[in-house]
């Protein structure tokens, strides 16, 4: 074990990522989480005997980062796949099939997307002009329904992208970044004149059979947190849970934290630190020393939500959900304009067969509740939010019984918002980080909020304080 010490501010993924690669590389690792709990937005609980997540319930296959992770911890062949990633969009009174074709919503195929009813008529009309229409310039950055909306309409923007990338952000369309939300799209709309051409050269572009989109372990992606916790200790690596940082200062050769209460601080030297946590902590702690990164890191906004989890007797559904779910796009579901105020629900028995193994007679639904800006919606108690979830599945599945048990995980400011400037921002951010020696940053508010995402700025936290630590394995 090295003499070198690392503390990590955050127990999320990113933190234990980034403190299991420090430990394994010889380096003494202490992390320090504020709340009881590590994990973050991961955590797994039982429903009606069944393990559902309460938060994040898959990662992405399609992305090395994550398996790979769960490989090295000796849990590969546990890795486990939907049974279904076919869903729908609540759109214009009706459940309605996702149209092929689309990139985040985005169309290339109009066949299939008329086909697939999500768009009125006029709305649908609309769509063609995009490969009629003269170049659409831009900046350096624009809101997603800024360039969408001018290509392909409004509808489009509406009932297709705002949804699908609600599933990811729980933002709005008209502040979210184009380039940082949709880069693929972004990218390839810098060299098509029309934005169906771009999405159709990102789909030839894609490996033809990209194989399972998703994965996650048998007992939930809550479980992962706790793999991590396990091999951290055996490293000789630290993690102390109920351990508030409330001051980071620069000292001679290393930093100094200041943990616990202002009645009984205690103070702790490292040679590097990983901040690890979402902005606004995370810009406070930075604030004496990296006043420029501090700024930057507090101009990033937070999303709401709620969800709402729901086991029912299969006897409660007139007919089995065949697909994983759908998504309620914000112009159906604003309770401001008279929408039930769901935004998508997960099948999740359905989508994950393991789970289903587990009590054929049990059905598990997820219901996701709260959109940037609507917090109002959320200030609403448990039981009226768990009324709004039987009410959607009333109206879209016919369910009539009560749920065997119910559950409620409300994740407050837990989704940062990557409006429109936002990779400026981030570029600003690394550039202060970088002028402190032994200082790195990590989480899901910087380059991709999931799981591959922060396991890959982990990483990078753990090559940029390497200096100061001597050598760092790779593990």
């Amino acid at each position: 074990m090295s003499t070198s010490h690392a503390v990590v501010v955050g127990g999320g993924i990113a933190g234990l990522a980034a403190a299991r690669l420090l430990a394994r590389g010889g380096v003494r690792v202490t992390v320090l989480e504020g709340s009881p709990r590590i994990g973050g937005k991961l955590r797994v609980s039982e429903i009606a005997g069944i393990p559902v997540d309460e938060g994040a319930e898959a990662m992405l296959a399609r992305r090395p980062e994550g398996l790979d992770l769960v490989r090295d911890l000796g849990r590969g062949d546990d890795l486990v796949n939907p049974g279904t990633t076919s869903s729908a969009i609540f759109s214009r009174g009706a459940l309605r099939k996702i149209p092929s074709g689309q990139v985040m919503g985005v169309p290339s195929d109009l066949r299939a997307l008329a086909a697939s009813q999500v768009l009125s008529p006029a709305g649908l009309a609309r769509v063609p002009l995009d490969l009629v229409l003269p170049e659409t310039r831009r900046g350096d950055d624009v809101s997603v329904a800024g360039f969408i909306g001018a290509r392909v309409g409004r509808e489009v923007v509406d009932r297709l992208v705002e949804p699908l990338l609600g599933g990811v952000y729980a933002g709005r369309a008209e502040l979210l970044s184009f380039d940082s939300t949709l880069p693929a799209v972004a990218a390839a709309a810098r060299t098509h004149r029309s934005l169906i051409g771009a999405v159709q050269g990102v789909r030839d572009a894609a490996p033809k059979d990209p194989g399972p989109v998703f994965a996650t372990l048998p007992d939930g992606l809550g479980a992962l947190p706790h793999l991590l916790a396990d091999d951290i200790a055996a490293a000789g690596g630290t993690i102390r849970t109920n351990a508030t940082v409330r001051e980071l200062r620069r000292r001679d050769g290393g930093w100094r934290l200041t943990v616990g209460p202002t009645r009984d601080p205690e103070q702790l030297d490292a040679d590097a630190v990983v901040i690890a946590v979402p902005a606004a902590p995370a810009s406070r702690l930075l604030k004496p020393d990296v006043p420029a990164a501090a700024r930057e890191l507090a101009g990033i906004e937070y999303a709401s939500m709620a969800i709402v989890t729901l086991a029912y007797r299969t006897t409660a559904f007139p007919r089995l959900p065949k697909g994983s779910g759908y998504l309620v796009p914000a112009v159906e579901s604003d309770p401001e304009r008279g929408g039930r105020g769901v935004k998508a629900v997960t099948f999740s028995s359905v989508k994950w067969p393991h789970l289903r193994e587990r009590d054929p007679g049990v059905i598990a639904v997820r219901c996701s509740i709260g959109r940037f800006g609507e917090e109002r919606l959320l200030q609403r108690a448990d039981d009226e939010l768990t009324a709004t979830a039987m009410a959607e599945l009333a109206a879209t599945c016919g369910v009539a019984e009560l749920p065997v048990e119910s559950r409620v995980t409300r994740w407050g400011g837990g989704l940062p918002q990557y409006n429109v400037g936002h990779a400026d921002r981030v570029a600003k951010i690394r550039v202060a980080v970088a002028g402190q020696p032994g200082l790195a940053v990590a989480g899901a508010a910087y380059d991709g909020l999931g799981i591959p995402a922060c396991i890959a700025s982990a990483r990078a936290a753990a090559a940029r304080i390497a200096p100061q630590l001597g050598r760092v394995g790779r593990s």
